[in-house]
Parts: C-alpha cells; sequence; structure tokens
C-alpha cells in the first residue's frame, strides 16, 4: 500500500504561482503513473494532468495546458505540480493519486491510491 501526501496549497491572487508536492512512501516500487485531480465545490472530480513512473507520458487537462507543469523526483517520490497564470476557476482541493495503470489516465476510477487533498484558493 502507498501513501500519499499533497503540501503546498493555499491561497494565491490571480496571475500568482503556487507548487503543490506529492509526496509517497510505502509500496513505491509499483510503476504505475500517478495523477492530479482537483474538485471544487458542488462539482464532480475533474483530471488535472499526470506523468508516468519513469517522468514521461506527461498529460495535461485542456482547462490547464501551457499553465500548468507536472514533474517527479523519483530520488524523493515526490510528484509536483507547478501552477502559473493561476484564474480563480482553479480554486478546488487537489488530489493527486496513483494509478493501477502503466500509462496516465484521466479517469478518477483508474487511479487506487489517494491523498488527503491540499486547498487552493484563487483570489480575483
Amino acid at each position: 500500500q502507498v501513501q500519499l501526501v499533497e503540501s503546498g496549497g493555499g491561497l494565491v491572487q490571480a496571475g500568482g504561482s503556487l507548487k503543490l508536492s506529492c509526496a509517497a512512501s510505502g509500496e513505491t516500487s509499483r510503476v504505475y503513473a500517478t495523477g492530479w485531480f482537483r474538485q471544487a465545490p458542488g462539482k464532480e472530480r475533474e483530471f488535472v494532468g499526470g506523468i508516468r513512473w519513469n517522468g514521461g507520458g506527461i498529460t495535461y487537462a485542456d482547462s490547464v495546458k501551457g499553465r500548468f507543469t507536472i514533474s517527479r523526483d523519483s530520488t524523493m517520490n515526490t510528484v509536483n505540480l507547478q501552477m502559473s497564470s493561476v484564474k480563480p476557476e482553479d480554486t478546488a482541493v487537489y488530489y493527486c493519486a496513483r494509478s493501477r495503470r502503466i500509462g496516465v489516465s484521466s479517469a478518477p476510477d483508474d487511479y487506487d491510491s489517494w491523498g488527503q487533498g491540499t486547498q487552493v484558493t484563487v483570489s480575483s
């Protein structure tokens, strides 16, 4: 079993930047993808982006493409989400999750381990 812990959330002004991190511990030897999702109040959980275990196959949702960057530090078992040019509509709880698949999937059901989430609030 893997444990995932997100950090780095907070309040940021529109147009600003924020970096989220997802630290994995426990069973980190599985070579599956890691994804980032977000959920705003009253909305369904939404795929943000993901990365394969080897750092390749990076995929983004259209809503964040060109503004968010995903990277991984394999030595620290950490996956980062660099958020830039943030907008009020980026306000949500952000979750990282580990996939059952090697490739990145946008479907939440393809992920079996989730962090507790970190709140990101973008003020206008």
